[in-house]
Order: structure tokens, then C-alpha cells, then sequence
């Protein structure tokens, strides 16, 4: 994930010119030449001295010099006041020299002169307000960071006798996380994980899927049933979302070796990829209500079991893959796309189904969406990492303390 960075500097390139100094008093300077150059942009300056060049080949005197005023009101936009300031006295400077050269009168220099430093000192005070904003945009942004990596853990590659990749994607602007929801749990039942979406997008959804994804942490690892886990999620949710929220989810364990236990809960059906490649969709038997509104409908989730061997994947989703459309507004083929990219290592699978969908929407997506992607390793290959899991850090966890969730820095 990337972190949150001041933006107080300049962001212009800066004078690429530093004199060669030698002996005991070259670092220091190098470090006042550093100083200098990191309060004068080029560009502004650049504009400046353009305009100086070309009323010098005209010598048309006053027709050039209040152009002099765009130099500082550009260096506001990407400058420190520092810099704003140094740029409207070097077009003074020049400014003036001009008119002197050309003859042009005192009163005219004067209002040119006097324009020149209203425009400098307007630029100055709204380069400082742009750096104040920075700062707290910079603060806020540490604070959304901080908040994200205590609720949306990371997933390790490798979990009990999965290998697994996730891809996510918020729809807000700048945002790393929304209402799509996913966690991963090695528990002494064995692995379970939850795929969900939640109603609605921003704050609120954020705060849903939270609540969510630590039910179901807590519940994974303490109830020995799918089905409780999935009651126990389904009573939080009752007492702490409105009449019209829900969450669509389906939540998978690993509960002996060669199949799969499913809930599913109004959500889009996973897919099944077999070893041989084939990719089917799992339909439930008996569809249930999404999470939160079991009390409304009065129908309870069933537990489906599925065979699930060596080789095989299974891929979880939300709507905002299967939901993404084209300028001709049709749907990406989700199933289609995994069929052609499959292959036995579930990262390269994803970063395929993941470019694809981008260039089927044009590059942005517009809704929340969260792809992941569970295979069954070999047995040889399972056995040697039963029991262990690599931590956030690369560390070696037991597996049952090995909880994951939202993947960090994973943007599409």
C-alpha cells in the first residue's frame, strides 16, 4: 500500500544545474544550492525568461511585460510561497531592466511593476493555502492507512493446503477499501473464508463490512458448524443495520480433505474450475436471503457440499465484475474469461482475468469488485505446509492464528 506522502515540496523539476565544489565545505554547498533550487521551479521560470527572449527581439517595451505576471501566478499552483516569491522578483528584476532599456516610461513601470507584485503576493497567499490543505489532505490520508491495516489484514499466498490470490477494487476515488468484502481464516475446524458485498457504497458500507468480516473471524474460529457461523454473522447484522441494508455473502469451509462446505446467501455463484479446466457454475440447491433480512423473508440458508480435489479452484466474486459492462453495455463474461486464462498458479490467473476486465470497461471500474481465487495444492505439497502460514511480514504464523482479509495495495 502505498503511504501517505507531504506534499510540501515543489513539483516541478527543479534547476538541474549545481556547481562542483571540492573539500570540506562541498557538502554543505551542495546543501545550500539544494535549498535554492527547491524554492525556484523551472517551468515558471522558464515562462518568465520566454517572454523576456521575445520582448528582446521585439523591443516593443510595454506591449511584453505584464506577461511577466504569468511566471508567479503558474509557480502558485505547483510551488511553495518561497518559490512564488522568487520567481515574481526575478520577473521584476528583469521586468524592470527591460523597460529601462526600452524607455519606457516611469508611470507606466510603475502600474507594470505594481501588477507584477499584487499578482506575486495573491499567488504567494494561495500557495500557502494549497500547502496547508496538503497537510491535512497528507494527515487524513496517514490516518485512512493506519485504519486500514488494523481492519483489512493482508492474505498470505498459502493457507493450511490452499494456494490463494485475491484482487480488489474500490469504486470511490482514492479509496482502498468499500463495501466488497473478503476474509480468509485457518481455524481448528479448518479453512473458511467469506466472500460478501454490502448495499450501498462509501463510509456506511465500510463500516458494515467491518462489522462483517470481525463477526466472522470471532465465529469461524469458535463455532464448529458452517451454518452457526453463518447465524451468528446473521444476528450482528440484525441488530445493527437499518430495515433496507443488507449483505450479500457466501461463506466456504474446508471441513476434511476432498470437499467443500457452501452457504450461500443471495450472492452471485462461485465458480468451479476443475483440474481438467472445466468451469461450471456452483448453483445453490435452495437459495437463501442475503444476510440481514432473514427475519423479513423467513428462509434459512442450506449447507451444500462439494467435491473439491487436487487441482481444483474455486473463484468467489461480487457483482462488480459480472456487472461491469463495455461502451456497448454488456456484461463481462466472467467465466468466459477464466476459462481462457486457467492455469495452476491462482496469481496468474487473476492479474489475466484482472487486465481483461479493465480493458472491458476502458480502464475504470465503477463499481466495488473482489475476485478470489482458492486451489487445492497436491498432496506432497500440502503436507509441507499443513499447520503454517507466512504473517503479514513474511513471519511464519501457526495456522490457526492466521486470520486474513482485504488485501492491501491490491488496486485494480
Amino acid at each position: 500500500m502505498r503511504q501517505a506522502r507531504d506534499h510540501h515540496d515543489d513539483h516541478w523539476p527543479l534547476w538541474p544545474f549545481r556547481k562542483r565544489t571540492a573539500g570540506p565545505g562541498a557538502s554543505a554547498s551542495r546543501r545550500a544550492a539544494s535549498q535554492l533550487a527547491a524554492g525556484i521551479p523551472v517551468v515558471p521560470v522558464l515562462i518568465v525568461s520566454a517572454v523576456v527572449f521575445v520582448d528582446t527581439l521585439g523591443g516593443s517595451g510595454l506591449f511584453w511585460l505584464p506577461l511577466l505576471a504569468a511566471g508567479p501566478a503558474l509557480a502558485a499552483s505547483t510551488s511553495g510561497p518561497r518559490g512564488v516569491l522568487c520567481v515574481g522578483f526575478l520577473a521584476a528584476v528583469l521586468g524592470g531592466t527591460l523597460a529601462a532599456a526600452d524607455g519606457v516610461p516611469g508611470r507606466a513601470l510603475a502600474v507594470v511593476l505594481s501588477a507584477l507584485l499584487a499578482v506575486t503576493l495573491a499567488s504567494a497567499l494561495a500557495s500557502a493555502l494549497r500547502c496547508r490543505r496538503e497537510q491535512v489532505l497528507a494527515a487524513v490520508r496517514s490516518v485512512a492507512e493506519a485504519a486500514q491495516h488494523a481492519v483489512l489484514q493482508p492474505v498470505p499466498k498459502t493457507v493450511g493446503p490452499f494456494r490463494v490470490a485475491v484482487r480488489y477494487s474500490a469504486a470511490a476515488a482514492e479509496a482502498r477499501i468499500g463495501g466488497d468484502l473478503y476474509a480468509l481464516v485457518s481455524t481448528p475446524h479448518g479453512v473458511r473464508l467469506i466472500v460478501g458485498d454490502v448495499r450501498g457504497k462509501g463510509l456506511p458500507a465500510v463500516g458494515t463490512a467491518a462489522l462483517v468480516l470481525g463477526v466472522f473471524r470471532e465465529a469461524a474460529y469458535d463455532e464448529p458448524d458452517l451454518l452457526a457461523v453463518v447465524g451468528r454473522i446473521e444476528r450482528s447484522l440484525a441488530r445493527n443495520l437499518g430495515p433496507d441494508d443488507f449483505v450479500t455473502a457466501v461463506v466456504v469451509g474446508h471441513p476434511a480433505e476432498g470437499q467443500l462446505e457452501m452457504v450461500n446467501c443471495g450472492h452471485a455463484p462461485p465458480l468451479l474450475i476443475s483440474a481438467s479446466g472445466d468451469v461450471a457454475a456452483v448453483e445453490s440447491t435452495r437459495p437463501a436471503p442475503p444476510l440481514g433480512l432473514r427475519a423479513l423473508v423467513g428462509e434459512a440458508p442450506c449447507l451444500e457440499v462439494l467435491p473439491f480435489s487436487d487441482g481444483d479452484q474455486l473463484l468467489l466474486y461480487t457483482d462488480g465484475v459480472t456487472e461491469a459492462r463495455d461502451r456497448g453495455r454488456a456484461f463481462y463474461p466472467l467465466a468466459e474469461g477464466v476459462a481462457r486464462h486457467v492455469s495452476g498458479e491462482p496469481e496468474h490467473v487473476l492479474s489475466a482475468v484482472h487486465d481483461e476486465l479493465l480493458a472491458h470497461v476502458g480502464g475504470r471500474l465503477h463499481d466495488d469488485a473482489a475476485l478470489l481465487l482458492l486451489r487445492m495444492q497436491t498432496t506432497d505439497r500440502s503436507r509441507s505446509v499443513v499447520g503454517a502460514v507466512e504473517g503479514p511480514a513474511g513471519s511464519r504464523l501457526p495456522a490457526e492464528e492466521a486470520g486474513v482479509g482485504f488485501p492491501s495495495g491490491r488496486n485494480f
